[in-house]
Formats: structure tokens, C-alpha cells, sequence
């Protein structure tokens, strides 16, 4: 081995460390891969994160030649496929939205939601008046103030009404010429429709501020109706919560930004764009542009992997793809209702919160529940999320799940209900049959265990 390693690499004093073999090691590896939970395995229930089935022929696609050796930095002539591709998906996303002009460049959704914000600012800025304030409701996603923060304005919360949507009055009491824009989530994050966001548009504008809507659920409402249809400014689309491009394991993730016309200007560069002769060109003379905010133009493999899913299934497909997340959603609720407390009586979407108010009775609450539900062979579903709701149980299905799925998880977190009821040191103590017990969750956060140590 040191005639192929160099002496720097090799660690012989390692106390404690044996001889492998090659069939130990390839054991060893794939003992640990299936003792992860994935989502070709069952259904992540995850709400507010949209967890999908990933189709196999995207990555198929994705992985000809063509494609993976395609440099970011050939000459636009040797590129014209990809370009053409990124400029389908952009021409996609924005029919698909009711918006203008879209970026492909943002690598996740907060890193869109940066960009869109920044496309605001220098919209106002280019106006005379750069202003002050960005109003988030309560019941917008976590990142949202991050992002608005971030580009350098002061956060002011707008708090929901007992429908658990936003509150009109105290919205109208809001907005004046500090206001720069709204950053709303339609559905919010309680899985409800926010009906006055129409209303809302137009408030806005009246007052020369922009509606940006966090399009992390653009899962429930995709063929059915088009953010820009009721005044959205700014758009940004999870690719991986809404076309099945990969999610999670640390990317790489994509959250292109669909604008109005009014905002393209302010676009990232560079922008793919088209000579008289039909040939695709990257275009970098943009003065009003924010400037580059991702190497090369985004993350070209989940582009296409977007495009992919956008094709196969075309208007029709997504519209069903909406409704039956919607119907997938409402099921959970219907069969679930009576048991768990729902947070709010308001009509559900793509996605349900309850909260374990009726469960935290015997002293049983939503991170046992959680545990609990592992014992049964199914992933948590978001929990402790949104803040608005105490003890919040929060589910997304999507539509990639069938009855049958559905009934198993439903079957399970009854059982689990009865358990808190007749004994909660059962669910307590969850869980029971993983290889590693119930933890010091704040231990492991300030004090993480990221390496092997020998004895």
C-alpha cells in the first residue's frame, strides 16, 4: 500500500485500527446503506418541505454524455443544447407562474429569495427610493425574514387572523413609504389558501410597494392558478419541491426567480438569450442588472431534470399532479381529524397541521410522536413547525403517494394516538427498534460526535 499511497496519507499508528478487508469494507457500507430511511423506501411526510418521488428516467436523462461532459465555460456556439434547455425550462416557469422573465442562476430556494429581494431593492433604488421595511406575515416560511435581512431591510411581522390567514386590517396599518414589499406565503405554511391575496396585491401597489410570494408551495397550486394572475411581483420556485429534482443531502439544489416585466431588468447575468439567426447567447450588457450571484448559470443537471418532469407530464399532468397532493393532504385530514386537534378549521391544501394538544393531556408531545412514529416504519412528518402553532404537527403527502401508502402512515399515527392514551411511556421512550435509541438532541447539537475515535 505505501508503494501506491503517499506516506503523508497513511495513518500505521492508528491505535485501535485493524486490517480490513475488501469484503469487510463493501459489508460494512452496505449494512449502513440500508439502515437509512429514503424516499424510494416510503413516504417522507415532511410538510412545508415537499418531499416527492424523484422519477428514474430525470436521472437517466440528466446523466447522458452530452450533458454531464457539457463545460460551463465552452463557447456558447459548442453549448447551444444546454442553452436551448435552460431557455425551455425558463420559458416553462414563467407560463406556469403568469410571470415575465425568470433566472435559472439561484442554487436553493433561499438563495432565490435572496435574489428576488435584492431584485426589489434595486428596483426601488433605480425609482429614487430605496425604502426601508419588508412585512412578513407570521405564517410565512422560517427563511423569509433571513433573506429580507440579509439584503439589508428591517422586518416587520404581519400576524394572522383566526382563519390563520393574513390579517387585512393590520396589514393596511402597515404599509406606508418605508414599505418596500411583502414577502408572503401562498398557501402559507398551515396548508391554507390565502383567499384576500388579491386584496392584498392590490394594497401593495396602491402604495408603490411589490408583492414577492415564497413559491415553496407551488405544489398545490400548479395548472390551477398562476401567482401572477393575483399580482405576484416575484416569484421564487423550488425545483425540488415542485419538479423532482433531488432534495436534501446537501444539494446541489436549484430556486430560479420568475419577475414582471417591470423587474427584468434587474435580472442576474447572465441571461440566455436569442440572436435574429436563432442562435442562444449568454447576454452580459445589463447596467440594472443585481449583478452574478451563482457560478456559471445555476445547477445545469437539476434544470434539466425540471424540464424533464414539465414535458412528460405537460399542462394537464401538472394541473392533476396539484389536485391530487390537494385530495393526498385532505384524506390525512379527514381520517385524522378526530384523534389529533387540527390548528386551524380553515380549509387545507397540499398540506395539514395539527397540533398534540388533545395527546399532550398524558404528557405526550409531538417530538414523542415523531420517535414514535419510527418504531412504525415511516419518517416524522415536520414537527414544531409553524411557531404560530404550539406543538404543531405538520404533513404533506404530495401526490406521489398512493392509498394504500396513505393508509399505513394514517393506521399508524392512530395507533400511536391510542398508545398516548393508554401508555405514554411507550411513546415516550420512542424509539424502540432503531439501532441508536432516543438521544440528548441538545447535546448533539453543541457537542457533535463527527468523527471516529479509538478507544
Amino acid at each position: 500500500m505505501s508503494e501506491i499511497l503517499d506516506a503523508n496519507l497513511l495513518r500505521e499508528d492508528l491505535p485501535g485500527m485493524s486490517e480490513l478487508s475488501e469484503v469487510d469494507v463493501v459489508r460494512h457500507f452496505t449494512r449502513l446503506s440500508t439502515w437509512n430511511y429514503h424516499i424510494d423506501l416510503g413516504l417522507y411526510p415532511l410538510g412545508s418541505c415537499t418531499m416527492k418521488y424523484n422519477p428514474k428516467i430525470n436521472e437517466r436523462i440528466a446523466r447522458l454524455q452530452g450533458f454531464t461532459l457539457a463545460h460551463p465555460y465552452l463557447p456558447a456556439a459548442d453549448i447551444q443544447g444546454a442553452l436551448e434547455i435552460q431557455k425551455a425550462l425558463e420559458t416553462c416557469l414563467a407560463e406556469i407562474s403568469g410571470m415575465d422573465a425568470v433566472t435559472l442562476q439561484p442554487a436553493a430556494g433561499a438563495h432565490g429569495e435572496l435574489t428576488g429581494i435584492l431584485m426589489i431593492r434595486a428596483y426601488h433604488e433605480s425609482r429614487g427610493h430605496p425604502r426601508k421595511k419588508i412585512l412578513i406575515p407570521d405564517s410565512a416560511h422560517g427563511t423569509n425574514p433571513a433573506s429580507a435581512a440579509i439584503s439589508g431591510y428591517v422586518i416587520e411581522t404581519v400576524p394572522s387572523n383566526i382563519r390563520g390567514t393574513v390579517d387585512l386590517g393590520r396589514l393596511a396599518a402597515s404599509v406606508n413609504e418605508d414599505v418596500a414589499a411583502i414577502m408572503i406565503t401562498n398557501p402559507n405554511t398551515l396548508g391554507i389558501f390565502e383567499s384576500d391575496i388579491a386584496k392584498i396585491s392590490e394594497l401593495l401597489h396602491s402604495r408603490g410597494a411589490l408583492v414577492y410570494m415564497d413559491g415553496a408551495n407551488l405544489n398545490a397550486m400548479m395548472g390551477i392558478t398562476r401567482p401572477g394572475d393575483f399580482g405576484v411581483d416575484v416569484l421564487h420556485i423550488n425545483l425540488h419541491k415542485t419538479f423532482t429534482t433531488p432534495h436534501g443531502g446537501g444539494g446541489p439544489g436549484a430556486g430560479p426567480v420568475a419577475v414582471k416585466k417591470m423587474l427584468e431588468p434587474f435580472l442576474p447575468y447572465p441571461v440566455v438569450a436569442k440572436t435574429a439567426e436563432g442562435a442562444y447567447f449568454f447576454e452580459y450588457e445589463r447596467p440594472q442588472s443585481i449583478g452574478k450571484i451563482k457560478a456559471y448559470n445555476g445547477h445545469f443537471g437539476m434544470h434539466l431534470r425540471a424540464l424533464c418532469y414539465i414535458l412528460a407530464n405537460g399542462a394537464e399532468g401538472l394541473k392533476e399532479a396539484s389536485e391530487i397532493a390537494v385530495l393526498n393532504a385532505n384524506y390525512i385530514r379527514a381520517k385524522l381529524k378526530d384523534t389529533y386537534a387540527l390548528a386551524y378549521e380553515s380549509p387545507s391544501l397540499h398540506e395539514v397541521v395539527f397540533s398534540d394538544r388533545l395527546q399532550a393531556r398524558k404528557d405526550v408531545h409531538v417530538w414523542d410522536i415523531g420517535k414514535r412514529l419510527i418504531d412504525y416504519g415511516f419518517h416524522p412528518p415536520t414537527v414544531s413547525f409553524p411557531l404560530i402553532v404550539p406543538g404543531a404537527i405538520m404533513i404533506e403527502p404530495t401526490e406521489t403517494e398512493s392509498k394504500q401508502e396513505l393508509d399505513g402512515f394514517i393506521e399508524a399515527m392512530l395507533a400511536i394516538a391510542r398508545e398516548a392514551d393508554e401508555t405514554p411511556e411507550t411513546v415516550k421512550t420512542a424509539p424502540h427498534t432503531t439501532r441508536v435509541g432516543r438521544i440528548d438532541e441538545a447535546a448533539a447539537a453543541r457537542r457533535p460526535v463527527l468523527r471516529w475515535k479509538p478507544e
